[in-house]
């Protein structure tokens, strides 16, 4: 680089300088002048700060919007007003610096009429959409959306010239086209209708409604052609939002199915190798489920990994449960189905009643990690939650990992040699005790997770399981006895059709309709969908 060039970037730097000098300079000069109590004097200051490139005027403006900007009498400077612990703290916006050893009292709100909250909320927009960050723009653009103003066309004009992200500036559009549908000019309504096509958003389905009525017959528009434009485009966006309401009520369903699966797999194991109707099984849920709750409580700085502590112990948890109960009660009871059940039934009550004596009836609110909250937008009208998604994916993973150990281990191999054949399998050496044992714990502990999983859904309470059981047995029967193919089949099929018959029947004759459907289905297929032969079917 020749002297000229170093000159000319010595210049520049310079430059830069005393403007960034300068800009923090009128700041600090405007800043302390919005302590006036002359409201024309605060709507200079207001405006003149507009136009300065700093970060801090936005957060002075939203400051002021939210009451929460004070001066000190003392030094005539800005401060931000917020609240710790239940005592009021003071933070410079000059510095960022916290008051400390300053009287409470020497500070005073900077007051702001209903015409200064105008001129803020335009001046907030505007600085919104000239934001570096995304979501802040995204954020101002969605606000013009809920509430387009004529006022407002030129500064989204300006926004669209410069704005990169493709999500701000379809925004930016739509909120343009709203507008527009504000005109006189019939050309400028029907091209702005032409824009607004097959958006799913509800304020453009809300305005297309204020023109032509919901059926098309009322509406503020005159225009013959215009009137023809919007309904049309009106029926569209009805079209695409059934079928999207379609595609979330099956999302839904299979989440559901998800949820069904991981509480009826394990069922579906120790009915199939035991033939064992555990009425207690939903209790092995509710376990789960307040193990991910005692996590939480033991470890309050680990909420974003407690789902992958919970997992590990609420398996070991119900399962050792379940190994227990069948060494203690259902090993004395096997060839009595009915003692069993009754059996079983009695040892839920005494759970149910534990956990209500040592965490009282009341529920439990599990928090849900970040990562897991929250939902991504398909589009303008559907939204599918995170957490259901992991759900669905924890339970596929759960089945596999599941399907490994039946097919490939030592275990497996025991356990299916007792389904087909207990004597031949005694008689080759197994010990067919300790396999019903290991097998009741696995099924337990299956569903111990499934109880973790539930935990980020609902509420964690001693009735929890009950709410699933019924449920899992219709899953099991449905799918076929012991069979995990089945099960996942039949859990699918129940979750999918629960959810798509709740908009037309209420949830609990959907319930009904799909009993009913199950108890004729198994009138033609008593062995459900995949039949097994094992020794609950040759019993």
């Amino acid at each position: 680089m020749n002297n000229r060039g170093w000159l000319a970037l010595l210049l520049g730097v310079i430059l830069s300088t005393a403007a960034a000098s300068a800009w923090s300079d009128d700041f600090t000069t405007l800043a302390t002048q919005l302590k006036s109590r002359d409201f024309n004097t605060k709507q200079q200051t207001i405006e003149a700060l507009a136009k300065i490139n700093d970060p801090r005027v936005l957060t002075i403006f939203k400051a002021m919007m939210g009451g929460q900007l004070f001066y000190n009498e003392d030094n005539s400077q800005p401060y931000l007003e917020s609240e710790k612990n239940g005592e009021r703290q003071f933070t410079s916006v000059l510095t960022g610096k916290q008051a400390e050893g300053m009287d409470p009292f020497s500070f005073h709100r900077v007051v702001v009429n209903n015409y200064l909250r105008g001129i803020l909320r335009d001046h907030l927009a505007g600085l919104e959409l000239s934001s570096p960050d995304e979501g802040l723009r995204l954020k101002a653009a969605r606000q013009m959306l809920d509430d387009p103003e004529p006022d407002d066309m030129p500064r989204i004009g300006k926004a669209l010239e410069r704005e990169t992200s493709p999500k701000v500036h379809r925004v930016l559009v739509l909120a343009q086209d709203l507008i527009r549908l504000q005109k006189d000019d019939s050309a400028v309504r029907l091209a702005a209708i032409a824009g607004l096509e097959g958006q799913l958003e509800p304020d453009v389905k809300d305005a297309l409604v204020q023109l032509v009525g919901p059926d098309g017959k009322g509406g503020s528009e005159k225009d013959p052609k215009v009137r023809a434009a919007a309904w049309s485009a009106l029926q569209g966006i009805n079209t695409r939002l059934w079928w999207n309401g379609i595609f979330q009520n099956v999302y839904f369903g299979v989440s559901l199915g998800a949820v069904l699966l991981l509480a009826a797999v394990g069922l579906a194991i120790t009915f199939g190798v035991m033939g064992v109707i555990n009425m207690a099984h939903g209790e092995m849920i509710m376990l789960g489920a307040y193990t991910t709750y005692m996590v939480q409580q033991i470890w309050p700085g680990l909420i974003e990994y407690s789902v992958f502590i919970a997992i590990p112990l609420a398996f070991c948890v119900s399962g050792l449960v379940g190994v227990l109960l069948e060494r203690l009660v259902i090993r004395h009871l096997y060839g009595r189905p009915l003692e069993t059940l009754l059996a079983t039934f009695g040892v839920s009550l005494a759970l149910q009643q534990a956990v209500r004596t040592i965490f009282s009836p009341l529920n439990r609110s599990v928090i849900t990690p970040d990562w897991m909250s929250g939902s991504f937008a398909v589009n303008g009208a559907l939204s599918l939650t995170w957490n259901r998604l992991y759900i669905i994916i924890f339970a596929l993973l759960v089945l596999l990992v599941l399907s490994v150990v039946l097919r490939k281990t030592q275990f497996g191999l025991q356990m299916r040699a007792v389904t087909q054949n207990r004597r031949m399998a005694n008689s080759m050496g197994i010990r067919a005790g300790w396999v019903d044992a290991l097998t009741f714990g696995l099924g337990s502990g299956i569903a111990g997770i499934a109880g973790v999983a539930l935990s980020q859904l609902t509420n964690v309470g001693p009735n929890l399981g009950q709410d699933y059981i019924v449920d899992s047995f219709m899953v099991v029967v449905f799918g076929g006895v012991g069979n995990l193919m089945g099960t996942f089949f039949g859990a699918m099929t129940l979750g999918i059709a629960n959810k798509l018959l709740e908009p037309f029947s209420g949830a609990v004759l959907a319930k009904i309709v799909v009993l009913v459907f199950i108890i004729l289905f198994i009138q033609k297929r008593p062995r459900g969908l995949f039949a097994l032969k094992g020794r609950a079917i040759e019993d």
